[in-house]
């Protein structure tokens, strides 16, 4: 059963406020003391106007200060000047430990979530990589949190503010006279109007700016990555015209959102002018009439002013929680998507592995109904080293990635030491496969790093020895800080060769029993491609091997070849038994040869 929307995100929610219910309880308390002193704040200038300047006697319920009249009236309007400052200096108290720590819960909050999605977001399938698209995720990562971040340590907190300060000034409003309050409570369902109006615009057109903007973040990532193509090419006014393009939708929602609020603002202005007016007016008329004394018109028509002024702020909360909800929303989305491929309740630790692949019978689509492996059928003993060929789309690094359980058949099973990986737990079965692509994926970290990836607990002497095996370690130490040199982004300050002996010591030093070699020789030089050669020949010894590649020369000492087409094995054997059986693998093989020729001409 699918879980409701936002289950994880609320299951999130709800456990970080376990977490820190007593920071909680404490906040709320210095929140009612701000409330308190702020209802407090117009009181000293009603006993000034009413009891000093007028010299009116206190009424039965202020009965207790009349004490502090018995030293006269300028001791009084001393006593009520200081009044203001003491309940000035509690409100600031109050109100800097309540935002101290509903900042620090929000902010490690929202620390937790984006935690969460970063760690969801590597556990979810390739599969689901492949559909998105990587600057709508950043956006979510970044963006949304971010958002997310301004509610649970600002707004939530201005929110729960207002909301005890409008209850508490309507209360005391009631009890100094009635029909005032129900003047200004007269006003509240058109505020509320507007208010939910806003805030229902408003969630759409920040969903929709929010897509617009992953997909200008997808843009540029992909531009970035691409410079030197776009420069090549002379594109970069193309280029300038699709950005334009992708952010004209953003633009126009964000004005769009800036006209809602513009609005929202100024319609509850009017609203609580209108409702100031009329409590002026009506309260005026009752101090003429001697109902009222003119202090209690100046303090109710304060409450009036400090209540309508955190109503109009509402407009502006409204659309920072339409825009919460839109970013929790689209984080949901990601935390309530499954990975499709998951660890079994029984899953066993795959350790000290021998290296005995067979596949059973196996068949893959991905997703599209067009079988990308078809029956496929072979076994690799411990220490073999099996060569897939063929041509592109035959289906060679559809097998790799099956192997790796990046993704799973539909048909058939995938057997490791006699035992079906899906038994095993993902990533004690991957850390047992050594691999080196055809483009080494580096990070911008150093070298030592990068070598040590897969086991960051080894020691520099480990890593050495790795890189020395990998004809890597003396361009290493001509670097100006040698294993410490930090590389660009995907090993861009490196040269092909380079990054493929970094990515071969990287295998090496994991000590794998399989290994997978994707075309790891396209687009070296010949002195860069017999260093890496030579390197790739010291990671295979006893190791078992599948190596996909084109270059049919490369496979003479292959134990096994297997030749791929449209996604079934159509022969197999060694490299000298296809020659001479297979007129197909000759038939690519003299397209190989002849390629070398025609490119020195």
């Amino acid at each position: 059963m699918r879980p409701s929307k936002r289950s994880r995100f609320r299951q999130l929610f709800v456990a970080h406020l376990r977490r820190v219910k007593g920071r909680l309880l404490l906040a709320a308390a210095c929140t009612v003391g701000a409330t308190a002193t702020e209802l407090a704040k117009p009181w000293p200038l009603k006993v000034i106007l009413d009891h000093v300047i007028l010299g009116k006697p206190f009424p039965h319920s202020l009965r207790f200060l009349q004490g502090l009249a018995a030293g006269g009236k300028i001791a009084l309007l001393g006593e009520a000047a200081g009044a203001i400052v003491l309940i000035a200096l509690g409100g600031g108290l109050f109100s800097y430990f309540q935002i101290f720590i509903t900042s620090s819960v929000g902010y490690k909050m929202v620390y937790a979530l984006r935690r969460e999605l970063f760690a969801h977001l590597q556990a979810l399938s390739l599969s689901f990589h492949n559909r998105a698209r990587s600057g709508d995720l950043l956006t979510k990562i970044a963006g949304d949190t971010n958002t997310l971040k301004d509610v649970f340590a600002d707004s939530i907190l201005k929110f729960s503010s207002y909301a005890l300060t409008v209850g508490g000034m309507f209360a005391v409003m009631f009890v100094l006279n009635w029909k005032m309050g129900l003047i200004a409570l007269a006003t509240l369902p058109f505020l509320g109007y507007s208010l939910f109006h806003l805030y229902r615009k408003t969630k759409e057109s920040v969903k929709t700016q929010r897509r617009q903007e992953g997909k200008v973040a997808s843009r540029m990532s992909e531009v970035l990555s691409a410079i030197p193509l776009v420069q090549a090419f002379a594109r970069a006014e193309y280029e300038i015209e699709q950005f334009d393009t992708v952010t004209a939708e953003t633009v126009r929602e964000s004005i769009r959102i800036a006209r809602l609020e513009a609005a929202a603002t100024r319609s509850s202005e009017i609203i609580t002018a209108v409702g100031t007016a009329a409590a002026v007016l009506f309260g005026a008329l009752e101090v003429l009439r001697g109902r009222m004394m003119p202090g209690e018109l100046v303090l109710v028509v304060g409450y009036l002013t400090n209540m309508y002024r955190p109503m109009r702020s509402l407009a502006k909360l409204s659309t920072d929680f339409s825009k919460a909800m839109a970013s929790a929303d689209r984080i949901s989305e990601v935390l309530d998507a499954e990975p499709e491929i998951q660890d079994r309740p029984d899953a066993i630790e795959a350790a000290s592995l021998k290296g005995a692949i067979v596949f059973q019978d196996v068949s893959f689509d991905y997703g599209d109904g067009k079988d990308v492996l078809r029956q496929i059928s072979f076994a690799a003993s411990p220490g073999q080293r099996v060569a897939l060929v063929g041509a592109s789309g035959a289906g060679k690094s559809t097998i790799v990635s099956l192997i790796l359980r990046l993704y799973e058949p539909q048909e058939g099973a995938i057997l490791i030491d006699g035992v079906d990986i899906r038994r095993y737990r993902r990533e004690s079965l991957r850390r047992q496969i050594g691999i080196v692509l055809q483009q080494s994926l580096l990070f911008g970290a150093t070298i030592r790093e990068n070598i040590a990836y897969g086991r960051p607990e080894a020691s520099l002497g480990e890593i050495v020895a790795a890189a020395g095996a990998a004809n890597a370690d003396e361009f290493i130490r001509e670097l100006e800080h040698g294993y410490d040199t930090v590389i660009g982004e995907r090993g861009a300050t490196l040269s092909g060769g380079q990054r493929q002996r970094i990515a071969i010591a990287r295998a090496l030093l994991l000590h794998a029993p399989i290994l997978i070699l994707d075309e790891p020789m396209t687009g070296l030089d010949v002195e860069s491609e017999a260093k890496v050669r030579e390197a790739l020949e010291r990671l295979m010894a006893g190791k078992t091997c599948l190596m996909i590649t084109h270059d049919l020369q490369s496979v003479a000492d292959a134990d096994v070849v297997l030749l791929l087409e449209e996604g079934r094995i159509i022969a197999r054997g060694t490299h000298a038994e296809l020659m001479a059986n297979s007129g197909r693998y000759r038939q690519l093989y003299e397209l190989d040869i002849e390629q070398p020729a025609a490119d020195l001409r």
